[in-house]
């Protein structure tokens, strides 16, 4: 179908932005399947006492968000490419339903900052204590692995007093071989550091996902006029019937809707009939 500017803008606007979409799908089912498959966190899923963690949460949410990006990503790239209202219309709705999302938990999170920092030191503590308690070596594996990620060590930081410094980094420093930084407090720094910057990133999501739905609303609305267009335009073929000799010998052409060929009588002065003799 031909389209108007507007349009045509619209449609290659869509197909980048679904580019970025298909970006950050794949980025988030892939570090989702990473968390819940790798060495160093599987074992977490493994635990019954920790089935309703918030990180377990958090990681089935990240894979379910991914997927439904990709999904997201298929209807819009084939409804612009293809220039399909229906699958636009699909698009829309699911880019609205992720608009309202992003804009929940970006606020959500944004009057709760310190109670999802408190949520993440007690999830520590929990696979801290289990580890103390039972010596799990899945848990051993995990904790250590968050120790190398943020370089800290147990709930104290004293690595000569502190229960779990097998699972602690190699210290950096002779100092850091006494003290280490404690895991909760630098939980806390991380997320107040980097809450503003998680802030950011919701907002522009959230801006970017409106502009593809406005661009799909407008796509929509162009390719159903282009579409009435066509249709107002299209010429109609008219049959048309070949000529045919009168009874008089004269040429007529007669209307589709009649007969092309009639039945002609003979005159009665031409026929022959036989008189009765008396």
């Amino acid at each position: 179908m031909a389209l108007d500017g507007c349009g045509l803008f619209c449609k290659y606007t869509l197909f980048i932005l679904n580019l970025f979409f298909a970006g950050v799908g794949f980025a988030f089912l892939g570090i989702g399947l990473w968390l819940r498959f790798s060495d160093g966190t599987r074992g977490i899923f493994e635990i019954e006492a920790l089935d309703s963690s918030d990180f377990v949460t958090a990681v089935t949410i990240l894979i379910a968000l991914g997927a439904v990006m990709l999904v997201v990503v298929v209807f819009g790239d084939y409804g612009a490419c293809n220039e399909k209202r229906c699958a636009l219309q699909v698009f829309c709705i699911l880019v609205a339903i992720l608009a309202v999302a992003d804009v929940a938990v970006g606020v959500v999170g944004s009057n709760n900052e310190d109670s999802i920092g408190a949520h993440i030191v007690e999830f520590y503590a929990s696979m801290y204590a289990l580890y103390v308690k039972g010596g799990d070596p899945v848990i051993g594996v995990t904790l250590r692995f968050i120790h190398n990620l943020l370089h800290c060590c147990g709930v104290t930081g004293f690595k000569p007093f502190e229960l779990v410094s097998d699972t602690c980094p190699p210290a950096e420093s002779s100092f850091e071989k006494f003290k280490m930084p404690g895991c909760p407090a630098i939980i806390l720094r991380v997320f107040d550091s980097k809450a503003e910057l998680m802030l950011g990133i919701f907002i522009g999501t959230g801006a970017l996902l409106l502009v593809a739905l406005v661009c799909s609303a407008i796509l929509c609305k162009s390719l159903r006029r282009s579409s009435q267009f066509v249709v107002l335009t299209q010429s109609t073929s008219v049959t048309s019937f070949p000529p045919y000799a009168s009874v008089y010998g004269s040429v007529s052409y007669p209307a589709p809707c009649l007969y092309p060929d009639p039945v002609v009588f003979t005159p009665l002065s031409v026929a022959k009939v036989p008189l009765v003799q008396p």
